[in-house]
């Protein structure tokens, strides 16, 4: 019997040192059940986040973090591509939970709607951080 091939994750981070970023979007991804694809992970200034928050959400303002899932749980013919994390420094205090925030956005976690699973989740996480 062939062995599986072993589960990938890409994490590539963009304006921001990649060890800061990388564990807490591992350990999100890891929570969720998440075990192979690619992600983006950027940080943007006020005024780039507000354009995506007013093109994307209709809310012309800007915010912490907004994520942009791709691929999401659907089939796909090749690696996951599970999307992007982008996040305003200037708009978050804490950089760690904003990642994992996103990341579980990427997920499918949508605090907005559930009866607050992905907090919960989210701040399990963040205690393992």
């Amino acid at each position: 019997m062939a062995k599986a091939a072993p589960a990938r994750l890409e994490i590539e981070v963009l304006g921001a040192d990649g060890a800061t970023v990388r564990a807490p979007a591992a350990a999100a991804l890891g929570a969720a059940g998440v075990d192979e694809g690619h992600l983006a992970v950027a940080l943007l200034d006020a005024a780039a986040i507000r354009r995506l928050n007013r093109e994307h959400r209709g809310r012309d303002e800007p915010t912490d973090v907004l994520s942009f899932p791709v691929d999401e749980a659907g089939p796909v013919a090749g690696p996951r591509e599970l999307g992007d994390v982008v996040i305003c420094p200037e708009y978050t205090s804490d950089l760690v939970e904003a990642v994992v925030h996103g990341v579980l956005h990427l997920c499918g976690h949508d605090h907005e709607v559930d009866s607050g699973e992905m907090l919960e989740l989210q701040r399990a996480v963040l205690a393992t951080l």
